[in-house]
């Protein structure tokens, strides 16, 4: 399924949290990941099983930060999605005034903040990943985060001297790795569809001016019931305003 969204959508706005001095204690992560790739999805989409599969699959590859983020747009077809989430469809809606194109449809993949394929072709994302590392800036800020007794701390470094984007956003995510649903209404009625890197909440936790900044955030706030990762992205622009992705991280929680 495909076409435009409608209706009125609100953002959450998280507050931003405290700075804090770097901790030791550092959870694997891969140090220079090429891409955030972001699902948008609906489990009342009769196309976007095989894009969650795809997200699946990426979800693989340390490289790759892959994250499903459930729209809200397509629950008047029959079948409510239990995951979905209206601030999901603003942040699509986002990215389509910011490219200026419009194209707001499921299943669509957003790759490094800044192009847009069909969630479920993987050699166009593998495409859109190359198109959009070309020249070094996008994902080229070292992200990381350590967990030392109840908080998280988010690291982000500093630009290099020639760097074209000096500021950004910096917003962690709650991710639930892999969760199953079962589907009795709808286009896809009668099946039990995973879904993978699940964004569950959202927090931004400041802004990067270009130099090291180091946040920390009470585990509390983002380790809710099902929630077993936690994803950091530094991203150009605002949350109305979403540009390039600068750098961003993974890991796991449990």
């Amino acid at each position: 399924m495909a076409g435009m969204m409608g209706g009125r959508t609100s953002w959450w706005s998280g507050a931003a949290v405290g700075v804090c001095a770097i901790i030791a204690i550092i959870r694997p992560a891969d140090a220079n990941p090429r891409a955030v790739v972001e699902l948008f999805t609906s489990q009342g989409c009769s196309s976007c099983p095989p894009a969650d599969k795809v997200l699946g699959e990426l979800a693989q590859d340390p490289s790759v930060i892959a994250m499903s983020m459930p729209i809200d747009y397509w629950d008047y077809l029959g079948w409510k999605d239990t995951l979905a989430d209206s601030r999901f469809s603003a942040r699509q809606r986002a990215y389509s005034r910011m490219r200026g194109d419009r194209e707001v449809y499921t299943p669509q993949a957003v790759v490094n903040g800044a192009v847009h394929v069909i969630g479920s072709d993987r050699e166009a994302i593998e495409g859109a990943i190359d198109d959009t590392t070309h020249g070094g800036a996008v994902m080229s800020v070292p992200v990381s985060m350590a967990i030392q007794g109840h908080e998280l701390t988010v690291s982000v470094a500093a630009a290099n001297e020639q760097a074209l984007h000096k500021h950004g956003e910096v917003w962690l995510c709650s991710i639930s790795k892999a969760v199953p649903i079962s589907i009795s209404r709808g286009e896809n009625s009668g099946h039990e569809l995973t879904y993978y890197n699940v964004v569950r909440n959202l927090l931004k936790v400041g802004d990067w001016n270009g130099m090291p900044g180091h946040w920390s955030v009470p585990i509390d706030k983002i380790a809710h019931e099902g929630v077993d990762g936690a994803v950091v992205y530094v991203q150009d622009g605002t949350r109305d305003r979403p540009g390039p992705m600068l750098g961003a991280a993974f890991t796991e929680l449990h």
